[in-house]
C-alpha cells in the first residue's frame, strides 16, 4: 500500500539520494530541506511499508501551480506511485482553488510524457534549451481544472 505524507527533514537524506540517482542535475539535500521552509511550497512523499519509493514537489503562487520534480526509486517504478502522488497534487490543487498545474519534461523523455497525458495534462508548447547536461527542449505541459 502506498502512503502519502508531507515531505519533512527525515526524508531529505534519502530523497537526496534518489535525485542523483533519476537527475543529471540532481537536489542536493540541502536544497530539499530550504523547501520545507517555503511558504509556497508542497513537497509529497510516498512511502511503501515504511520506505521511501518516490516524491513530488510543487510551488503554487496565485492560482498557479508549478511542478518541480517527480522521481521514484526504480524498484518502485510501475506500481503506482507516481499516479498516487500526482492525485495528491490534484486534490491540494482543488482544496487551493488553483487554476493549472504545470511542468517541463524533456523532449526525449516520450515515457514521462505520456504518463502526464494519461494524468490528464497537455503538451502547450516547448521551452528551448531547458535541460543541461545534456542540453535539451523542455515540453511545457499543463493539467487544467474545472
Amino acid at each position: 500500500m502506498i502512503e502519502i505524507v508531507p515531505m519533512g527533514y527525515a526524508h531529505t537524506k534519502e530523497l537526496a539520494r534518489l535525485e542523483a540517482e533519476c537527475f543529471s542535475s540532481p537536489w542536493s539535500q540541502k536544497a530539499l530541506e530550504e523547501e520545507l521552509e517555503h511558504e509556497n511550497a508542497h513537497f509529497l512523499v510516498a512511502l511503501i511499508e515504511g520506505e521511501v519509493a518516490g516524491y513530488v514537489g510543487m510551488l503554487h503562487v496565485l492560482d498557479e501551480g508549478d511542478i518541480c520534480n517527480v522521481a521514484v526509486f526504480p524498484r518502485f517504478r510501475r506500481k503506482g506511485v507516481a499516479t498516487a502522488l500526482i492525485e495528491e497534487l490534484f486534490c491540494y490543487g482543488q482544496q487551493k482553488k488553483l487554476s493549472f498545474i504545470t511542468l517541463e519534461v524533456r523532449q526525449s523523455n516520450t515515457g514521462a510524457q505520456s504518463f502526464y497525458q494519461t494524468m490528464g495534462f497537455e503538451p502547450i508548447g516547448v521551452r528551448k534549451n531547458f535541460y543541461s547536461d545534456p542540453q535539451e527542449d523542455a515540453v511545457l505541459m499543463n493539467y487544467y481544472f474545472q
